[in-house]
């Protein structure tokens, strides 16, 4: 079963955002930002934690960020003492504040193998609909973390819902909460699926195959084009769009080997795009540049161009982004954990030392 997170105050409401100090912001888009940093509660005692504030929206989204706040808070308040999530702490006007656990998102993490992870998983959603509600986002990974104990944590729950197993649609929504998490222990963990899992997964419920056919299209229209939203955890067009086109112009270098992008938040809050390049001849970062203003005539900006000797790949031959990342972000404190083997630590590590993002603390005043 998950297990119970350590004991927390009380939430607090009609909270001062004063005492929320932003360390680092994890994530930007249309509809919030969020950040990590510390809550001092009333009695001075210090919390690490995340806040969620919708205090920049725009005007014609603000009530819809209103009410996917509406829904986060609702469904905290009545889960926070389940263990499969971090507690409530603050909720003040346009924000509101939870706490914190160390470990990284699925695509991160990737739990290749790892069984207790998803057994934990499994736990956390029994717990989570045992207590009347459904996650309702699992598709995406981020919304999955694997905590430094090694136990699965549910984040993000804008779209949680209540739900009664006496209603149909209740049954329908937890069943495929179910269908999502086992996708993702379809891609790390194959070869552990059941007869009945891999049934499940081959049966989508009615509602989604409606979704799927007609209302998911609306959606992507609505959002990609109209509102020019991509749902990549706050990365946005710059790494949707752009960064493809510098990464294949750069390749297209005759020095390139190989080069893989990955993102990172610049000190003023914007999305920096990070290129690492493998070379097989030697070539220098300024010829690199150069390069990429003859091949690209409208100049879109790279912030940092990283030469190594090799980029890291996985087992299965994929470059492995989960590392990468992590450096771009300046976030090295989980590469040995997450290497997997010795060889690719050694190589990561000695990009980690060259690495050219020395920022991860992005401080703004409080909102």
């Amino acid at each position: 079963m998950p297990r119970i997170s350590s004991p927390s105050p009380p939430v607090e409401y009609h909270a001062d955002p004063a005492r929320f100090a932003v360390d680092t912001v994890l994530k930007r888009d249309v509809f919030s930002t969020v950040e990590r940093g510390v809550w001092t509660d009333r009695h001075g005692r210090d919390w690490p934690a995340v806040r969620r504030r919708w205090n920049e929206v725009s005007f014609w989204l603000g009530p819809l960020a209103r009410r996917l706040a509406a829904f986060e808070v609702k469904a905290l308040e009545r889960v926070t003492k389940t263990g499969v999530t971090t507690p409530l702490l603050a909720v003040g006007d346009r924000f509101l504040v939870r706490g914190w656990v160390e470990g990284a998102p699925l695509q991160i993490a990737r739990p290749t193998g790892d069984l207790h992870f998803f057994h934990s998983a499994r736990a956390a959603l029994h717990t989570l609909h045992s207590a009347g509600y459904v996650h309702n986002d699992l598709a995406k990974q981020q919304n999955w973390l694997r905590g430094a104990d090694g136990e699965a944590w549910l984040m993000d729950f804008q779209l949680a819902l209540p739900i009664s197993r006496r209603w149909k649609i209740g049954r329908v929504l937890a069943y495929e909460d179910i269908r999502h998490l086992l996708k993702h222990k379809r891609t790390y963990c194959p070869e552990a699926l059941t007869a009945r899992e891999k049934k499940v997964l081959a049966t989508k419920s009615l509602p989604t195959r409606v979704w799927m056919a007609t209302g998911k299209k609306v959606y992507r229209f609505v959002t990609r084009r109209l509102m020019s939203y991509s749902d990549t955890e706050g990365r946005g067009p710059r790494v949707t769009q752009v960064a493809p086109r510098i990464a294949a112009a750069l390749a297209a270098h005759p020095a390139v080997a190989e080069v893989h992008m990955a993102d990172f938040q610049t000190l003023g809050g914007k999305v920096g795009l990070y290129a690492f390049v493998a070379a097989r001849a030697p070539v220098t970062v300024e010829a690199l540049r150069a390069h990429l203003v003859q091949a690209m005539p409208d100049r879109p900006h790279l912030d940092q161009l990283q030469l190594v000797e090799a980029l890291p790949h996985g087992a299965d031959g994929a470059v492995r982004d989960d590392l990468l990342l992590l450096i771009a972000r300046n976030q090295i404190e989980m590469l040995d954990v997450l290497a997997g083997s010795e060889a690719v630590r050694l190589q990561v590590a000695e990009i980690a030392r060259g690495r050219l993002n020395l920022t991860d603390r992005i401080t703004r005043p409080a909102a």
